[in-house]
């Protein structure tokens, strides 16, 4: 006797409605191939909500931080004076893929997404991460996990090509994406209106305000980073939407696939050169 074997259900990737495994077309909004050849359940999985991003790259910059530092473990003890403390070299950062107008200059472009995760300082990567796991759950609670990846990514490496342009022949840091971060909810939250919008509109905008002339107040901040990253993160929530505009579609999570996809590939780089 033969058996029935079930062949279970899946939720369209563009509508969000529960679909046969199988189906090649979603019966609800027409979508084509929503399975995704098997990987629709792997992109719901990390890019619909189930899993936060943000430990991950809290994670991976305290790890490359820390690698920095065991690179050259002379340069601990350089003293660099408070904000400079515990500062890896700067040849170790090159080779982990720093970024500005000289390495963009011999065609490293590549270094636009690694340094994001690069950072100077004991004091820049606790600052940084600090922010990043302040605002990052907000951001993944208001654009969804795929959106708030993309917009971490394009506000970081708009940054620092407003920095390169800017002439600063180095640079590092994720302090770029998190003003895009800010950027992003200052977007929401005047798109969004009302009461809860207008909170949110001015708090993020006085934390952008503080933290633009906190820059000004100490050397070696990168304005122009933090200038380009509010800009990037501003433009790509307003291009991509928040959840109560458009609920998260297949084309944002294979978009924050691919944008997975390069950085990964840029560390590659860094690696083969």
């Amino acid at each position: 006797m033969s058996e029935g074997r079930n062949i279970g259900s899946i939720l369209c990737p563009n509508c969000g409605k529960l679909i046969s495994a199988t189906t090649t077309e979603c019966m609800h909004c027409g979508s084509k191939n929503p399975n995704l050849w098997g990987f629709s359940e792997i992109l719901r999985k990390y890019f619909g909500g189930q899993i936060s991003l943000v430990p991950i790259i809290a994670t991976t910059c305290i790890a490359l931080y820390v690698f920095s530092l065991l690179l050259a473990p002379k340069a601990i003890f350089q003293t660099q004076g408070f904000l400079g403390f515990l500062s890896p070299s700067t040849n170790s950062l090159v080779s982990l893929g720093m970024t500005g107008a000289y390495p963009i200059s011999r065609g490293h472009w590549w270094t636009l997404i690694t340094a994001i995760y690069l950072h100077g300082s004991i004091l820049h990567i606790i600052f940084n991460t600090l922010w990043i796991r302040q605002l990052g759950p907000t951001v993944e609670e208001f654009f969804g996990t795929s959106r708030s990846f993309l917009i971490f990514t394009i506000s970081g490496a708009l940054g620092f090509v407003f920095s390169t342009f800017a002439g600063n022949y180095f640079t590092i840091g994720a302090s770029g994406s998190i003003f895009g971060l800010l950027g992003a909810l200052v977007y929401y939250g005047r798109k969004r209106g009302g009461s809860f919008g207008t909170a949110i509109y001015k708090q993020t905008g006085q934390w952008a305000i503080v933290l633009f002339i906190f820059g000004f107040l100490f050397p070696g901040i990168d304005n122009f980073a933090h200038a380009g990253g509010f800009v990037g993160g501003y433009l790509s929530a307003s291009l991509l939407g928040f959840i109560e505009m458009k609920k998260e579609t297949r084309t944002h999570q294979l978009l924050a696939l691919a944008a997975i996809g390069i950085t990964v590939l840029a560390f590659l780089l860094v690696i083969l050169n």
